[in-house]
C-alpha cells in the first residue's frame, strides 16, 4: 500500500474501533411537534421526493466514506446493494487514489454494477488548489466518469488538513476553482464539508456561483479532528494528537447550518443535513428545519463492514423510523413534513 492507502484504511479502522464522535449530537435539541390527530394513515405516507431531478425512494443520501484501499471495495458494494434496493443518493470517499493507481479504480467504480439512481463524486478542495483549474477540470471529469456520476462533490475538509500530520491545508483560490468548475462541468458540482460545517457568510458566496447544492456537513458526527487524534496517538505523534484533541468539537452544529445556509442563500439551494444523522427521526428533523434530503454515514459504516443483509436492516429500520414520524406529525408526503411544527429544546 502507498501512504494514501494507508491512511484511508487507518481512518475507517479508527472509526469502526475509537469514539470518534463529537461531543453532542445537537439533533437531541430538535423536537417535532406531536399530532395527536394526524388524520392520515401510516401506511399512506409517500417518503418518496425528487432530488436535482432524480427520483429517490426516500430523502437518504449514503454518504460517501471510502475507497482507495483494496478492502474499501466490499464496504462500497455493500452500500450500494442497499442504496439500489431501496433507491437512495449514494457517493463515495475521496477519489484522488484512483487517480494517482489506477487499480484502485474498482475500490470506487464497483457501485456502478448497481441500479442507484443518484452517484455524486468526490474530491477534495485541497487538491484543487494544488492541482490548479485546468487539472482539476480534467480530473474531475475522470471521476465523475470512473463511477458514472450524475453530481461530483467537492470536499472543504480544511480542519481535517489543518491537524493531520500529511495534512495539505491548501485554499487559497478555492473558491474561484469552484466556480468555474460549476460554469464548465456537464454534471452539477455539490460543496459539501466534512463536519466542520457552513456558516451563513460561505453560503451567501457558493450563492454567488453556479453551484447545484450544499451538503452543510456540520458538526455533530464523526469528527475528523478526533480521527487524526487517534492516527497520531497510534504513532506517538503527541504534538498532532493535541491538535486533534483540541479541534474535537470545532465547526457548526449541523441544524444551525442549515438554517444559516438555507436565510443566507434564501432557500433557493438545496441542501444536504450531513452530520450527526443518527436514524430516521432524525432525517424527518433535518427536513423539518429545511434540508431537501439528509445524509447517513457512521451509523452505516458498521453494517457496511459485515454484509449487504446488514446495511440493508439498518436502513430498514431508518426509513420505518421516518414513516412513523412523518405519521406522528400528521405528514402525508415529503412536502407537508416540510411545514412540520418544530421546537428548540435548550
Amino acid at each position: 500500500m502507498n501512504k494514501i492507502e494507508i491512511r484511508k484504511n487507518e481512518h475507517v479502522k479508527i472509526a469502526l474501533e475509537e469514539n470518534v464522535v463529537a461531543g453532542q449530537n445537537y439533533w437531541d435539541y430538535i423536537k417535532l411537534v406531536h399530532n395527536a390527530l394526524p388524520e392520515i394513515n401510516k401506511e399512506d405516507v409517500d417518503y418518496s421526493t425528487v432530488f436535482l431531478g432524480k427520483k429517490l425512494g426516500a430523502p437518504i443520501i449514503i454518504a460517501g466514506m471510502t475507497g482507495g484501499y483494496n478492502e474499501a471495495r466490499k464496504i462500497n458494494e455493500n452500500l450500494a446493494s442497499a442504496a439500489e434496493k431501496f433507491q437512495l443518493g449514494m457517493g463515495v470517499g475521496s477519489q484522488r487514489s484512483a487517480l494517482e493507481k489506477k487499480s484502485l479504480e474498482k475500490t470506487y467504480s464497483v457501485i456502478k454494477k448497481y441500479d442507484i439512481p443518484f452517484r455524486i463524486a468526490n474530491i477534495g478542495a485541497s487538491q484543487l488548489v494544488e492541482w490548479g483549474y485546468e487539472k482539476s477540470l480534467e480530473n474531475a471529469n475522470r471521476i465523475i466518469e470512473m463511477i458514472d456520476a450524475d453530481a461530483i462533490a467537492i470536499c472543504l475538509n480544511f480542519l481535517q488538513e489543518a491537524i493531520q500530520l500529511e495534512g495539505e491545508a491548501h485554499s487559497r483560490g478555492c473558491y474561484e476553482i469552484i466556480k468555474k468548475l460549476a460554469d464548465d462541468l456537464d454534471k452539477p458540482v455539490i460543496v459539501k464539508e466534512t463536519g466542520a460545517g457552513i456558516s451563513g457568510e460561505v453560503a451567501r458566496r457558493l450563492a454567488k456561483t453556479n453551484i447545484a447544492c450544499i451538503d452543510v456537513g456540520g458538526l455533530g458526527g464523526t469528527s475528523f479532528a478526533a480521527i487524526e487524534h487517534y492516527r497520531a496517538k497510534k504513532r506517538g505523534d503527541e504534538l498532532h494528537a493535541r491538535g486533534g484533541k483540541t479541534f474535537w468539537d470545532w465547526g457548526i452544529p449541523t441544524p444551525i447550518s442549515i438554517t444559516e445556509t438555507g436565510i443566507a442563500t434564501k432557500w433557493r439551494i438545496p441542501i444536504i443535513a450531513t452530520g450527526g444523522i443518527r436514524n430516521g427521526l432524525d432525517v424527518a428533523k433535518a427536513i423539518a428545519i429545511g434540508a431537501d434530503v439528509a445524509g447517513i454515514a457512521r451509523v452505516l459504516l458498521k453494517p457496511a463492514v459485515k454484509s449487504k443483509k446488514a446495511v440493508e436492516e439498518e436502513l430498514e429500520a431508518i426509513i420505518k423510523e421516518l414513516r412513523a414520524a412523518m405519521f406522528l406529525v400528521g405528514a402525508e408526503n415529503i412536502e407537508k413534513l416540510m411545514e412540520a411544527e418544530i421546537e428548540l429544546w435548550i
